[in-house]
Parts: C-alpha cells; structure tokens; sequence
C-alpha cells in the first residue's frame, strides 16, 4: 500500500486512526473492567461504578469458584462437547456444502430453498424437544450436538467459498481418476482453510455457550457443561440456596463473583481465536461474495 505524504492524507491518516483507536478502546475498557472487578474486593467493587486497576486484589472469587470439584468435571464437559461437536458439524456442512455448490446437483435449488426456508421458520421449543425426546436423547451428551449440528447460515458461507474454486482443478482431478470425495478432502478442503478455520470458530463458539439445550434436556447436574454450572453459581452467589448442586466450601462473595464467572466462561474460547485469526477475516469476506 502506497502511503499518501499529501496534506489531506495526513489529515485523514490521522483522522483515521484516532478514531480507530477511540473505537478499540471502547471495545477493551469493558473487559479490562471485567477482569479487574474479578481480581477486587466486594467492598472495593461497592464503592467504585468502574475499576481499571484494584487497590486490593483479591482472589475471593476465584477461590469461591474453584471451591467445587464440580467446575473442573463441567469444564471437561465443555471442552469435549466443543471438540465433538465442531468436528461432526464441520464434517457435514462441508459435505453437504459440496454437493450444493456443485451447478449440475439435480434439485439444487429446492434444497438451498429447504435450507434457507429453516433460517426464517423453526419448529419451535416444544416441538424440538419432543423429537429429541422421541430419539432417546434426554440426558445425553449427544443431545447437545444433534439438535444443532448444521447451521444454515454457516452452509450458505461453506458453499458460496467452494463455489469460487476454479472447476478447472476439480476436473484435472476427475482425469487423474478421483471421484467426489477425493476431490473435496484433498483438493477442496485444503484451498478452503480460511473458511474451514471460520466456521469451525463458529461452531465451536456457539457450542461453548451450550446453555439452553443443557436446561432443556440434561436432568443429571453432573452432566452439565460450564455455562450451566457458572449461572448456578451467580444464583448461590446472590443468596439463593444451590449448595446441595454445588458443594462449594467458601462463602460467596456478593458482586465479584458475577465478573470472575464472565472470565472463566470467555476466557477459554477467546484464547482460540489468536490461532485462527489471520483465516478468520478472509473466509467471512470471500464466502460473503458470491451467492
């Protein structure tokens, strides 16, 4: 990028960057609120509406988090219903967006029609629950995977990306003898990183915030993953009785609690994102373009 050393590009140059930098404040000042409010003493967090830096610090919270053996098992249970869940809905988004980004699939646009009709229309709570009722999912893991393996609006993304690979790759694939799934996981997977990293932080997002589903179909309080547990633990922290759930050993503290419970709910999955950055950005723009 060539810079503009005129007066006006300076202008806007700096234009630009300060409210950039305003912006990027805004956004960080919150969490760095969070963060510091977790590390305070009740007292402290009372006094002060808004605390950067703690006059006391204070690992209260944490330790009244930590109190229970239950987080670590809750924890587990996230991270492997994470894990599970993104790879099983990455395997079939990708192998359903293959097959609708190919122009000659017979009954293409009935079925994008059937998908993109899901995005506007549901079954709804009751109705959902009572097919994974019927599939003798309730109290199981599978439960909160199953119900959300395929998102619509993640297809749609996948398929328009494939459908920017030149076809001209696919049929010198076809020549040299592959069929249709040599064809997507070593040639159309491997170009398609950038997306595949975007959908896959995704899904695994939205299954780190497991939490509705959990209430819905998980009767077993040792099944819960880590947002379940955290809200309980906000509830006992606001002088509810959930001890019998819990165990925990320390006594609450009455306001830090709720910023250590954001910490430890977003701190997990916000560490992913470093890793994935340099594809995120690329896959939601190029898979955006064409439709």
């Amino acid at each position: 990028m060539v810079e503009d050393k005129t007066f006006g590009g300076r202008v806007f140059s700096f234009v630009n960057f300060t409210l950039l930098a305003i912006i990027a404040l805004v956004t960080v000042l919150p969490f760095v609120h969070v963060v510091a409010g977790s590390f305070t003493t009740s007292a402290e967090m009372a006094a002060k509406k808004f605390i950067l830096i703690p006059t006391i610090w204070s690992f209260d919270a944490y330790k009244f988090i930590f109190s229970t053996d239950k987080i670590f098992k809750a924890m587990g249970v996230s991270v492997g219903v994470t894990l599970a869940g993104t790879f099983i809905s990455m395997l079939i988004t990708s192998l359903m967006a293959y097959g609708l980004s190919r122009r000659d699939l017979d009954g293409r646009r009935t079925i994008m029609f059937l998908v993109v009709f899901t995005m506007l229309f549901s079954g709804g709570l009751i109705p959902t629950f009572l097919v994974v009722k019927e599939l003798g999912l309730i109290d199981k893991f599978a439960a909160l995977i199953i119900p959300s393996a395929i998102s619509a609006f993640n297809l749609i993304i996948l398929k328009n990306f494939f459908q920017n690979i030149p076809e001209g790759l696919e049929e010198s694939a076809k020549i040299d003898g592959c069929n249709d799934f040599g064809i997507l996981f070593r040639i159309v997977l491997p170009l398609s990183m950038p997306a595949i990293a975007t959908i896959s932080l995704f899904y695994a997002v939205t299954y780190w915030n497991t939490y509705m589903s959990a209430i819905l179909y998980l009767n077993d309080s040792a099944k819960w993953p880590i947002q379940v547990l955290l809200r309980q633990i906000v509830v006992l922290a606001s002088g509810m009785d959930y001890s019998a759930d819990l165990d925990a050993a320390v006594p609450p503290p009455d306001q830090t609690i709720k910023m250590a419970v954001i910490v430890v709910a977003t701190l997990p999955i916000l560490l992913v994102y470093p890793f994935l950055q340099k594809h995120f950005a690329k896959g939601a723009m190029i898979g955006s373009i064409k439709g």
